[in-house]
């Protein structure tokens, strides 16, 4: 997948690299590095739709790269020309639409979790888990609901996608993903509010949250 949704200025959108479009359109890297930096746009346009990475070339050495939203691969892929251009053009087009839904709904998800992890937090209050276990019950049993669903550990799944401690590890997450865990977050809520205990629910979440997700 050539588009794939990215963090330019702290917020998500996609984007395609200056490397992808070198491939694709069969020029050299540096050529399109310059065709960049020759664009004759605002600082603003350029400060949101072109933010400069980097990449590990095969030998090793750190390179820049650009990280190209689809507002700034319109503006840099529309002096190229021939038929065969004007097809990748179309299909990095659709490309961009179907991330761009994807982002969609992986926001509209974000959203309604923040209203399932209050309830999840509120269970755990009124239930004195959180005071049991000295501060750690929303950590604690979110553990239990990323193995249930993923086979993995929050710190396992940092580590997996190279995050750190600091970085929201939901911004990872799929929306198919996302609903997952928000589907097991009430249902644990429920529990707790039920009466039930942590062994307890650890054990019937492991037990009837499929691992349908786990890689």
């Amino acid at each position: 997948m050539l588009v794939e949704i990215k963090k330019i200025n702290k917020e998500e959108v996609t984007v395609v690299t200056s490397l992808d479009i070198a491939e694709t359109f069969e020029k050299r890297h540096a050529d399109v590095l310059r065709d960049v930096e020759r664009l004759e746009c605002s600082d603003d346009f350029r400060e949101r739709n072109f933010a400069l990475s980097s990449y590990k070339s095969l030998q090793n050495k750190t390179l820049p790269m650009y990280l190209i939203t689809r507002d700034g691969f319109t503006l840099l892929v529309m002096g190229y020309t021939g038929e065969r251009a004007m097809r990748f053009k179309e299909s990095y087009i659709c490309q961009f639409n179907a991330m761009e839904k994807a982002l969609i709904g992986k926001m509209r998800e974000r959203e309604k979790g923040i209203a399932v992890r209050q309830a999840l937090t509120n269970a755990l209050k009124e239930s004195q888990e959180n005071e049991r276990m000295h501060g750690y019950a929303y950590s604690t049993y979110t553990n239990v609901i990323y193995k249930s669903i993923f086979g993995k550990s929050a710190s396992q799944l940092r580590e997996e996608y190279g995050i750190g401690k600091k970085d929201n590890l939901r911004d990872c997450f799929s929306e198919e993903e996302l609903k997952a865990v928000q589907s097991a977050e009430m249902l644990v809520s429920g529990l707790i509010s039920y009466g039930w205990g942590y062994e307890q629910i650890k054990d019937f979440i492991l037990k009837n949250v499929p691992k349908q997700l786990a890689a």
